[in-house]
C-alpha cells in the first residue's frame, strides 16, 4: 500500500471495521457526487446536505463515503477535492452497509463497510499531487469492473431495447466533448447536461450523457479521439426523440479514463487509426453539406493563412476563409489510383483491389449492407504573390464542380485530355473558400479543405490583390 511521509498511521481499507478507535484512512477518489439537500426530520423547515465519494487503496479495494452535515460545510468540502486528487479521512464512523439498499444507487465495492463523514467528528485533508505516491496515482488507470467484462457500443446498437434501462458496464473512446448547456426545470431547480460523443471499433457515434456537475468536469479533461473511458455501471435506455439508445452517466457509474488494461490499449490502437481517417472523412463531408458559403467573408493572402496555422491550439475553432489564388499543383493526369478512391460506405475505409474493406474491424461488424463510394481524393497546392499553401485536399462534389465533370467522366478521358484540363485550371486565378483545422493526419498536423473552387471575377480579384497588396 502506498504511504505518505508522515508519522501519521493509516488503516488500509481492507482491514477496516465498526470496532476501530478513531481510524485514519486515505486512498485517491475515483468517483463523486454532486450535493444534495434533504429536508432534516429532526429540525422541521431545515434541510441537512450530503455528497458521497469513493476512495481507492489498492488495485483490489475501495469504499464509499458518504459525508453529512450543514449546507456550508458539505458544500465547502465538496468544492475542496475532485476525482484524481488524494484524501485523508480522520476519525469516520465505520459501518455495515446495507449491501442491497446501498449498492441500488451508489458505485459496488468489495468493501463490507461504508465511512459517514460528520462535521463535529470527522477531518478530511486533501494531499496535494506532489504528495500523491505513483503507485496511488496509477489506480486512477484500473477499472473498478472486470477489464474484459464490458459492451462494445456495437453490442449495444445489435441488443437494441432489450438493453433499455440496464446498468452495464462499457468500453469506448471519446469521439467529441459538448459544451455544458444550463437549464431551469418547471419548478424552478437550476441543472446542466453535458452531452459526450463516443466511438470505438464497431460504431462512430454514440451519445453519453452527463447531468451532474462532477461527471461533467471530469468529462471536460478528455482529449477528444485520444481518451479511452471505461465506465462501470452506466445506465443504457432507448431515446425515442434520437430514435437510438443512448448511455447516461448515474450516481452508481465509475468512469476510468485511459484504463491500463489490454482491451483498452488494443481499442486505443484502432481508434487512433480510425480517427485520422475515418472522422476526417466525415469532417470533410459535414464542411461541404453544412458551411453556407455566402456566411464566410473574410479574405486572405496565403502568408496571412500560414501565420494564422502557426497561432492554433488544440481546441483552437476552424477557420473559414476566401484566397485569390492559382492552382500550382493540380496532377490530374497522374496514375488514376490515386486521385480516385473507392471507399467503404460503412466506415469511409479504403477498398482494395478484391472489393474488401482494408478497415479489418469492419469486416466483423454485423452484416448490415455496405457498398462502394466513389470520389476524387486531390491534392492541389494554391499559391499567390505571398506564398503557397502545400497539400490542400480537393474531394468529393467540391472536386467534381471545379473540374467540370464526374468521376465516371473522368475516367473516360484521354490522357490528352486530362492535360488539357489540368492546364486550364492552372493557369486562372480562382476564388477558393476554404476550411483550416488541426488534424492527425493533415501536413504538419494541419488540414485545409477546398469548400468552392472556380474562376475568379478579374476585377474583383484585382481589387482583393489591391487591399492585401502591402501585406
Amino acid at each position: 500500500m502506498a504511504c505518505f511521509n508522515s508519522e501519521q498511521s493509516f488503516v488500509a481499507l481492507p482491514d477496516l471495521h465498526p470496532n476501530l478507535s478513531r481510524p485514519s484512512v486515505f486512498g485517491v477518489v475515483i468517483g463523486k457526487t454532486d450535493v444534495r439537500g434533504f429536508p432534516d426530520r429532526k429540525n422541521i423547515g431545515s434541510e441537512r446536505y450530503t455528497f458521497s465519494f469513493t476512495i481507492r487503496d489498492s488495485p483490489a479495494y475501495f469504499i464509499n463515503a458518504f459525508a453529512w452535515g450543514r449546507e456550508e460545510y458539505i458544500k465547502s468540502l465538496s468544492e475542496s477535492f475532485r476525482v484524481g486528487d488524494c484524501v485523508v479521512i480522520e476519525n469516520p464512523l465505520v459501518q455495515t452497509k446495507d449491501t442491497e439498499r446501498e449498492e441500488k444507487f451508489n458505485p459496488i465495492t468489495p468493501s463490507y463497510y461504508k465511512l459517514l463523514i460528520s462535521e463535529n467528528h470527522s477531518v478530511v485533508r486533501i494531499r496535494s499531487s506532489n504528495e500523491m505516491d505513483t503507485s496511488l496515482r496509477s489506480l486512477l488507470h484500473v477499472p473498478t469492473k472486470d477489464s474484459q467484462d464490458y459492451y462494445s457500443l456495437g453490442d449495444i446498437v445489435e441488443n437494441g431495447q432489450s438493453l433499455d434501462g440496464k446498468v452495464i458496464n462499457v468500453l469506448a473512446a471519446v469521439r467529441s466533448v459538448g459544451e455544458p448547456k444550463c437549464f431551469t426545470t418547471s419548478d424552478r431547480r437550476k441543472g446542466q447536461r453535458c452531452e459526450v460523443k463516443l466511438f470505438d471499433e464497431t460504431v462512430s457515434s454514440f451519445a453519453m450523457i452527463c447531468w451532474d456537475n462532477e461527471s461533467i468536469q471530469l468529462a471536460q479533461s478528455w482529449v477528444p479521439r485520444e481518451t479511452v473511458i471505461f465506465a462501470s455501471d452506466i445506465r443504457i435506455n432507448y431515446d425515442s426523440f434520437r430514435n437510438s439508445m443512448v448511455a447516461t452517466v448515474i450516481s452508481k457509474t465509475i468512469i476510468t479514463a485511459s484504463p491500463d488494461t489490454q482491451e483498452a490499449n488494443i481499442l486505443s490502437s484502432c481508434v487512433s487509426e480510425y480517427a485520422e481517417t475515418a472522422l476526417d472523412e466525415e469532417n470533410d463531408k459535414q464542411s461541404k453539406d453544412s458551411v453556407n458559403l455566402q456566411s464566410i467573408g473574410d479574405v486572405y493572402t496565403v502568408q496571412q493563412l500560414k501565420v494564422k496555422a502557426s497561432q492554433f491550439e488544440d481546441k483552437t475553432s476552424p477557420v473559414y476563409g476566401i484566397v485569390y489564388a492559382y492552382l500550382s499543383m493540380l496532377n490530374v493526369d497522374v496514375d488514376v489510383g490515386k486521385i480516385v478512391r473507392n471507399r467503404c460506405s460503412r466506415c469511409h475505409y479504403l477498398i482494395n483491389e478484391s472489393n474488401t474493406c482494408t478497415y479489418s474491424f469492419c469486416n466483423d461488424m454485423s452484416s448490415d449492407a455496405k457498398s462502394v463510394t466513389t470520389s476524387f481524393e486531390l491534392q492541389v497546392d494554391l499559391t499567390d504573390h505571398t506564398g503557397t499553401l502545400q497539400s490542400c485536399n480537393l474531394s468529393s462534389n467540391v472536386a467534381e464542380e471545379t473540374l467540370g465533370c464526374t468521376v465516371d467522366k473522368f475516367l473516360t478521358l484521354t490522357e490528352e485530355q486530362k492535360t488539357a484540363l489540368k492546364w486550364s485550371l492552372l493557369l486562372e486565378r480562382s476564388k477558393i473558400y476554404l476550411k483550416m483545422f488541426l488534424s492527425p493526419s493533415g501536413r504538419n498536423g494541419l488540414r485545409v479543405n477546398l469548400l468552392s473552387c472556380k474562376i475568379a471575377d478579374p476585377a474583383e480579384a484585382n481589387q482583393s490583390m489591391s487591399r492585401k497588396g502591402s501585406t
